[in-house]
């Protein structure tokens, strides 16, 4: 068999290498995934590892990335150095969840995400859990809806979270103030308060 898959479930690796990473730069990784990939040549099979890791500082920046080598070591570090560099920043609400809910799409898989108030945790599995936790996402609620291939989940989880905004950010673009883009959101109450206190009056 050519590809024997390998899950690693999100597992953390904070690897202390000397001089392989920055001291104190607030950085996690996890590996989402390794295969062992075999290419034919004429003297027979050449065996590979594919890796698959994300990366981010737990305060909004994440990243994913992905490295073959002959070896697991060398693979993890070059999918690990490729996420650092591809990192992207998500604007986050109260610093726990996402400001609205969002889809994102890639190849066959396709994703949906949706905040969540305080207290819900993470409600994801595998790949997509290993993303929230490395980006600092405490609460938030996630569900596949297409292929389950740990890449295509990983992709689409980023393409949903490129989409992601921020309401001082909608504001800027469309030259408006915060509180425009929510409403009044106070004004039917007060309405309603009125005409209950009109109803409550005696007739004269």
């Amino acid at each position: 068999m050519a590809r024997e898959p390998r899950e690693g479930g999100g597992r953390s690796r904070d690897r202390e290498r000397g001089g392989d990473r920055e001291p104190d730069d607030g950085i996690i990784d996890k590996l989402v995934t390794i295969n062992r990939v075999a290419k034919v040549v004429k003297g027979g099979r050449r065996f590979a590892f594919a890796a698959l890791v994300v990366v981010g500082d737990q305060k909004g920046r994440v990243g994913y990335g992905a490295g073959k080598a002959r070896e697991v070591p060398e693979a993890i570090r070059k999918a690990t150095e490729r996420a650092k560099r591809g990192m992207i920043r998500v604007p986050m609400k109260e610093g726990r969840t996402l400001h609205h809910d969002v889809t994102g799409d890639f190849g066959a898989g396709s994703v949906i995400l949706r905040s969540a108030t305080a207290g819900t945790g993470i409600i994801a599995g595998g790949p997509l859990r290993a993303v929230f936790e490395t980006l600092g996402i405490g609460d938030v609620v996630a569900k596949s809806l297409g292929s389950r291939n740990p890449h295509n989940m990983v992709k689409a989880a980023f393409a949903a979270l490129q989409k992601c905004a921020s309401p001082r950010s909608v504001a800027t673009r469309r030259g408006k103030k915060v509180p425009e883009l929510f409403g009044r959101r106070e004004a039917p109450a007060a309405t309603a308060a009125a005409a209950v206190a009109t109803e409550a009056q005696p007739n004269g």
